[in-house]
């Protein structure tokens, strides 16, 4: 049984990888073999059943944290996105003329800012949305698709909010909020160098498409809403240790007043109805994702992951990890690592934060913003990317160098 376990989650990691060949979407198949483990492990248990059921239970209660953090983010991200409030403030922010080179260093900014805001996935489909709607040449395509997912994955690691691996980091009490903005500056630093690279014979000048509409007051208001969320939920964290999860939902739950009062007497559709928007699909894969890793730990497979840092320093381990997570998906591999409690500095949990979101960029096939990218641009694919993979991974060791220099000098 303890074979046929450890082989079921090796197929269901193998269908993540190969989603593309097999066509069987990565959240069922994940979700499908997640949940028969667990029920093959109570079947026929190899512990007591009340072994198993504490084991699981600690599992549903992370997934559970995990899951309501991200379905009130998600929620508040799919209101806005709807009402075109984010895309409108992308093309109003740009001006309408403007050098090759500078939409580069401006379209790496803003992805930054998005990700970190909301969360990579939407900061991708909106820089994607207008690097579509330039309409430039295949390689100045592909020079900005593979910037723009490296700024996507960098902008998201220095807040809880912009990515999932540094949200479970966090919730397991690896760093603080405060020691995670320590990762803005090697962050920029990273897509700053990789932009430069890039933009060698980019001066040619461009003029952008302009698609102004007007907003509402009360969708700006729901807009300030959401940012006051974030601040409130970095804030009451630091101050009074007030969960993340609590403060989300309380800022959801606002927002649902405040959207019932502002059009009560308009034929607006009732703001429940955007839960059904969010990426469910997303929120089901993590909760398989995390039942799969959870029986590793029970399968004491995960005693393997620290044989990594016994070879070598956790500073060296960690960059190793970050290249790994462009092979496998960054999410069972971070929950690998924490479930394996190998011990580290919190300059080095920070490192490994870094590593985890950012080395995904080195592969098209490594992140979420690398699939997105890949579906929306009939010019680029695997092979295409690949013709940027050392500028990529020159890109990712200058901003884990950054980290590392950075948490010597402050923590």
């Amino acid at each position: 049984m303890h074979y046929l376990l450890l082989g079921l989650i090796i197929l269901a990691f193998l269908l993540i990888i190969f989603e593309d060949v097999v066509h069987l979407n990565k959240a069922k198949s994940t979700l499908f073999i997640g949940t028969l483990v667990w029920i093959l492990a109570f079947v026929f248990p190899e512990k007591s059943p009340q072994a198993i059921q504490e084991a699981l239970n600690e599992q549903l209660l992370d997934i559970a944290i995990l899951w309501l953090f991200l379905m009130a983010a998600m929620t508040f991200v799919a209101y806005l996105n709807e009402k075109g409030l984010i895309t409108q403030l992308v093309y109003r922010l740009l001006p309408s003329e403007l050098k090759l080179s500078t939409l580069m260093i401006l379209i790496a900014l803003l992805g930054l800012m998005f990700s970190s805001l909301a969360d990579n996935i939407t900061a991708s489909l909106i820089m994607l949305s207008l690097l579509a709607s330039l309409k430039l040449e295949t390689k100045d395509t592909l020079k900005f698709a593979a910037l723009i997912v490296f700024a996507v994955n960098s902008g998201g690691v220095s807040l809880i909010t912009g990515d999932v691996t540094t949200l479970m980091i966090f919730l397991n009490g690896k760093v603080s909020i405060l020691s995670l903005l320590l990762l803005i500056l090697p962050a920029i630093i990273g897509v700053a160098i990789l932009a430069l690279i890039l933009m060698r014979g980019c001066n040619d000048m461009i003029t952008l498409p302009k698609f102004k509409r007007p907003i509402s007051a009360g969708d700006k208001l729901i807009a300030a809403l959401f940012l006051l969320t974030i601040i409130s939920t970095l804030a009451l964290s630091v101050l009074f240790s007030v969960p993340p999860v609590l403060t989300f939902l309380f800022g959801l739950a606002l927002m649902f007043i405040v959207h019932q009062v502002i059009f009560r007497k308009e034929q607006n559709p009732n703001v429940l109805e955007y839960v059904r928007e969010i990426e469910f699909d997303t929120l089901l894969f993590f909760l398989g994702v995390l039942l799969l890793v959870g029986m590793l730990k029970e399968l004491s497979v995960l005693e393997l992951l620290p044989e990594l840092y016994t070879m070598m320093p956790a500073v060296y381990a960690n960059y190793v990890i970050g290249i790994l997570s462009a092979f496998v998906d960054n999410v069972p591999l971070t929950a690998a690592i924490l479930q394996s409690d190998i011990p580290m500095t919190q300059g080095e949990w920070l490192g490994l934060t870094y590593a985890v979101g950012v080395g995904g960029s080195i592969l098209i096939v490594g992140s979420a913003a690398g699939v997105i990218a890949l579906s929306k641009l009939q010019e680029l694919s695997f092979i295409s990317y690949l013709r940027f993979i050392h500028w990529l991974l020159i890109a990712y060791t200058c901003g884990y160098l950054a980290v590392m220099g950075l948490t010597k000098l402050v923590l």
